[in-house]
């Protein structure tokens, strides 16, 4: 140690924990953001998806880390975080592809066929297009480990897909369209050039 410099110990972190924190970090702030939210005067809710008006736009990006309350939250935490954390296993470059095309087409097509003068938050989106992901990938590449991981999403958390019937107070748009999303995503990520332009042949 010389000139006064003083040496700080550097964060190594393994490898393979670096894409799980990413996951558990996004979810982190989706606490930070509710426990703000909680101030009297504060009303973070209004930066949520609202259809066909401009600015609620911002909300594509934004309403994932948006909540009615932290027992919605605490519902959308855990399914963020497992299924999350499979894709990410894959690589963080994979965990942001499959996250900004599900949070695009949840989120435009919540935009576009949302009630009118209603306002959509939460991470349920994301957690739709999560599950269908991971069901359809295996599907695009063949691969039996991805086949089998579907399954086991399927079997775990299938029943989430309830969500995607229309219910009062519940953004059933925002599931459908991240479902979609999930799929889509799979389609861009895993399926081959022949597939992509639909000049699939068999004999």
């Amino acid at each position: 140690m010389a000139g006064g410099d003083v040496e700080r110990p550097e964060l190594d972190l393994p490898g393979w924990l670096r894409p799980y924190l990413i996951v558990a970090m996004l979810a982190g702030a989706m606490w930070i953001v509710e426990v703000i939210d909680t101030i009297p005067s504060v009303d973070l809710d209004r930066w949520g998806i609202r259809p066909r008006e401009l600015a609620g736009l911002v909300g594509i990006v934004t309403a994932p880390f948006l909540h009615t309350g932290f027992p919605h939250l605490l519902s959308n935490t855990i399914p963020f975080i497992v299924l999350g954390g499979i894709i990410a296993a894959s690589g963080v470059a994979r965990f942001f592809q499959v996250t900004a095309i599900v949070g695009l087409v949840s989120g435009l097509g919540t935009w576009l066929f949302g009630q009118s003068g209603s306002i959509h938050i939460g991470a349920s989106g994301l957690i739709f297009g999560y599950l269908t992901y991971l069901m359809a990938r295996g599907l695009f590449e063949r691969k039996l480990a991805y086949l089998a991981i579907g399954v086991v999403v399927l079997l775990l958390y299938g029943g989430v897909l309830w969500g995607l019937v229309p219910r009062p107070g519940i953004s059933w748009t925002g599931h459908l369209f991240g479902a979609v999303g999930g799929v889509v995503a799979a389609w861009i990520l895993h399926a081959t050039r022949a597939e992509r332009s639909g000049r699939v042949l068999s004999a």
